[in-house]
């Protein structure tokens, strides 16, 4: 049994990187507050979406973008 199956394709992948990439410095912006924080969070988790290219979401729900 495979742990990190890939089931993004590349543009997906691009896109998440792209939209971490504003998300990851938002407690310099914004200050230390909860909103910060959660944005913080978001971007890490894309940021393992788009360079792992598996969405544990989608692997919930049986999507596979990636093709074969």
């Amino acid at each position: 049994m495979k742990i990190f199956i890939k089931n993004q394709n590349k543009s997906e992948r691009t896109t998440r990187f792209i939209v971490s990439m504003f998300l990851l410095p938002s407690i310099f912006f914004y200050g230390f507050d909860i909103f910060s924080y959660l944005q913080l969070i978001t971007g890490v988790i894309l940021l393992f979406n788009s360079i792992s290219g598996m969405c544990v979401i989608y692997r919930l729900f049986g999507v596979n973008n990636c093709k074969t």
